[in-house]
């Protein structure tokens, strides 16, 4: 099976995806790797080249098993229109909230192994974005990486230094590129790490996400335009997701700019992006300890003493309440718990209140 369609190794192939297809071949249908998803039809990579496949048969009401860019499908050997009868199970999956207002997550790329977060050095940073990135990155399953575009608008190599360790301080575990994509500064690195595997391009529009596709893919396959110098914000250059075997090997799959990144489902991944004030939560003196004002809390200890970071508790603070009410939308015994984490909130910030007054709480 996995000689038979070899020809989709550069595409990610290999004898499990084979194993697990082998059902679909005794069906008669053949498999193929997902590079673009537009209104119900979709780009198949197949052995016998790309497809225009229909998505119809794979309409399900849950938007997290639609069928998406990455996905390795199941599609009629012949047939005009031809169809995706099936997706395999995903081993990887990037996902976002759809909407602050509900509670349903959208796949943005599937089977990934590197999650690419691009950061534009061309505006200051936003480092709690960052966070919130590689807080779904670590989610996925991936591989995080930083990359911070545009270096060579830092022409000081001291201050593009502190800016590199600002980001490495936000993002522990995970390796942080400073990129030229126009000079070539750094891209022997990111070329090396993107060369097997699938890799996925994520960040906000104008941050520079297509100039290093095409940087890898050594083509102009991208549309660029140059960003606002007001913001740094561009135009949607990319507006669909599309996957690109590159010449180097690997895959690559650029994403459009995204205004929005939710968090859906990511405790995991919050956890993975403060890894540090997990560890100093395990020393609090209470084990549901919130890190606001209960005594013997040894995060809050960590921020008086200058070992943590303010900041880098609050953007812990806000990522771990928006993910909460995220999932307490479809569980009854979360939200229960968070209402009752308000109530003893409330009883303890008015006890510290008549403390404070002299009275006996």
């Amino acid at each position: 099976m996995f000689t038979a369609f070899s020809a989709l190794a550069p595409y990610g192939w290999d004898q499990a995806w084979a194993e697990a297809f082998a059902p679909y071949a005794a069906d008669g249908l053949l498999p193929g790797r997902v590079a673009r998803v537009d209104r119900g039809q979709c780009d198949v990579v197949t052995a016998d080249g790309v497809v225009r496949a229909d998505t119809e048969f794979v309409v399900p009401r849950d938007p997290m098993k639609v069928v998406c860019t990455g996905d390795w499908v199941a599609v009629d050997p012949g047939g005009d229109p031809r169809y995706v009868r099936a997706y395999l199970p995903r081993r990887t999956a990037f996902v976002r909230s759809t909407s602050s207002q509900r509670s349903e997550g959208q796949i943005l790329a599937a089977n990934i192994d590197h999650a690419v977060i691009a950061v534009s050095l061309a505006v200051e940073l936003d480092l709690g974005r960052v966070e919130r990135f590689l807080a779904l990155a670590w989610e996925s399953g991936a591989q995080p990486v930083v990359v911070l575009t545009k270096a060579d608008l830092v022409p000081d190599p001291v201050t593009l230094s502190h800016l590199v360790q600002d980001v490495e301080t936000s993002a522990p575990g995970v390796p942080v590129l400073p990129v030229s994509a126009l000079y070539g500064d750094g891209l022997d690195v990111f070329v090396a790490l993107t060369g097997s595997g699938t890799t996925v391009l994520l960040g906000q529009s104008g941050a520079g996400k297509s100039t290093l596709a095409n940087a890898l893919v050594g083509a102009d396959v991208m549309d660029v335009r140059a960003a606002r110098d007001v913001d740094g914000k561009g135009r949607h250059t990319t507006t669909t997701r599309n996957l690109l075997a590159l010449p180097t090997g690997g895959v690559l799959i650029d994403t459009p700019g995204l205004r929005g990144v939710g968090l859906f489902d990511a405790e995991t991944g919050v956890g993975q992006v403060f890894s540090e004030i997990e560890e100093l939560a395990e020393e609090c003196r209470f084990h549901d300890c919130a890190h606001e004002q209960e005594p013997g809390c040894a995060v809050l200890a960590a921020v008086e003493g200058g070992e943590l970071p303010r900041r880098r508790l609050e953007s812990y603070r806000k990522l771990v309440r928006e993910n909460r009410w995220i999932v307490a939308k479809t569980d009854a015994r979360l939200r229960a718990e968070i209402k009752k984490d308000w109530k003893r909130m409330g009883a303890l910030g008015k006890a510290m209140m008549e403390a404070k007054r002299g009275r006996r709480p």
